[in-house]
């Protein structure tokens, strides 16, 4: 399974902020889904989206939650210095 998020680059968000959703994500998806090898990339682009290739309907609804709930959460596990 390989998943992609982009962020719209009109978004402002901090310095490191791309690596450490992705950082964030692949543990949650990983916690969820131990037999996923494929990787998470985040990225910016021209709008937000979230690309799930090579899973199940389910899977990607599930993906789609872990990603809100990831980023909703932000406050929690996303430290600046």
């Amino acid at each position: 399974m390989r998943i992609e998020v982009t962020i719209a680059k009109t978004t402002v968000l901090p310095v490191g902020a791309l690596d450490a959703l992705a950082g964030e994500l692949s543990r949650r998806i990983n916690n969820t889904f131990p037999d996923n090898m494929g990787a998470v990339t985040v990225r910016y682009a021209a709008a937000n989206n979230l690309s799930v290739i090579g899973a199940a309907k389910e899977d990607k609804d599930r993906i789609s939650e872990i990603l809100q709930e990831t980023w909703e959460s932000a406050d929690d596990w996303f430290i600046t210095d």
